[in-house]
């Protein structure tokens, strides 16, 4: 019987662990061939450790599947070169992109120091940024390819203490949006997906307060393996129509995101002065976004 992924090529970043991982797993089992890469570091991107990629590539071999580790940062340009190459020199091409790395360095935006900014930008955003174009001219060559990149409600919605993470996020959604412009003529798609998953990034998070364990307590009943099976229908020739679209995966909910468009609009044909803004504001405010936390817009309890 065929498999939806039957020769194709996937590199999935941050895979040794939790939601890549569990990625990897499933498109091996699609059929694809898979370059594991993973630096191996700690949930803030510290030391490395080659056991954690070569474990995953052991696990799919297992189950008759094919894969290869890639032990280089997302963060350093020349090092999605050599991630790309790891699995053209391999495999002989590649099909599917999926940007997972990723890292946490928490803090209040007051307290937030330029290192803890860089580090996390680096990851998410250059990463996202660095893979994408080290891959984006073969799959402009061969007319085809996959992007799957990952955002966050802390960006989309919001969320206290993470400003890195969250402009890296939100960032991600519009490198997303204009690689998928970019790429559609060449038959390329790009999505993102905004996961929620009990993960080891997600395991920093504090637990001093009883509304901290209760979100907690909800994180920790969607597994990782949910967010998988969107992962490897979007890097499927079924998914060739859709592009450019942020989905989020809560358990076993699959739901899209809206994207910004204007809501309401006032016109002055004299132009405006501070006064005339004011005097209008009410108009406008009714239209106005929330000051909203991601618990705050998903307050139900998952969907397992």
């Amino acid at each position: 019987m065929m498999k939806n992924l039957e020769n194709k090529i996937a590199i999935v970043t941050g895979s040794g662990r939790g939601i890549g991982r569990e990625i990897a797993l499933l498109l091996a089992r699609e059929g694809a061939k898979v370059v594991v890469n993973d630096l191996g570091g700690s949930p803030d991107g510290q030391g490395n450790d080659t056991k954690v990629a070569d474990e995953v590539v052991q696990e799919i071999k297992e189950f008759g599947g094919e894969a290869v580790a890639d032990y280089h940062s997302v963060s350093e340009y020349e090092s999605a070169d050599k991630i790309v190459r790891t699995g053209l020199d391999t495999y002989g091409r590649i099909d599917i992109v999926v940007n997972n790395a990723g890292i946490l360095r928490d803090r209040m935006v007051f307290k937030m120091s330029e290192q803890e900014w860089d580090a996390v930008i680096a990851v998410h955003l250059k990463g996202s940024f660095n893979m994408t174009r080290s891959a984006a001219p073969y799959f402009k060559e061969q007319k085809s390819g996959r992007f799957i990149n990952f955002t966050s409600t802390s960006g989309l919605i919001g969320n206290v203490g993470q400003a890195n993470y969250a402009a890296a996020k939100l960032g991600i959604a519009g490198l997303t949006k204009v690689t998928a412009l970019d790429m559609e003529r060449y038959n390329v798609t790009a999505n993102t997906i905004a996961p929620f998953a009990w993960s080891r990034l997600i395991g920093t998070i504090p637990t001093e307060t009883d509304s901290e364990k209760a979100r907690v307590d909800k994180l920790k009943q969607m597994s990782p393996a949910h967010i998988a099976p969107l992962v490897a229908y979007l890097s499927s020739d079924q998914a060739s129509d859709v592009t450019g679209q942020i989905f989020g995966v809560r358990g076993k909910e699959i739901m899209v995101f809206s994207q910004p468009r204007p809501v309401r609009s006032v016109y002055n044909a004299e132009g405006w002065s501070i006064e005339s803004i004011d005097a209008i504001k009410g108009s406008l405010q009714s239209a106005f976004t929330p000051l909203e936390v991601s618990k705050d817009v998903f307050p139900y309890e998952p969907l397992v």
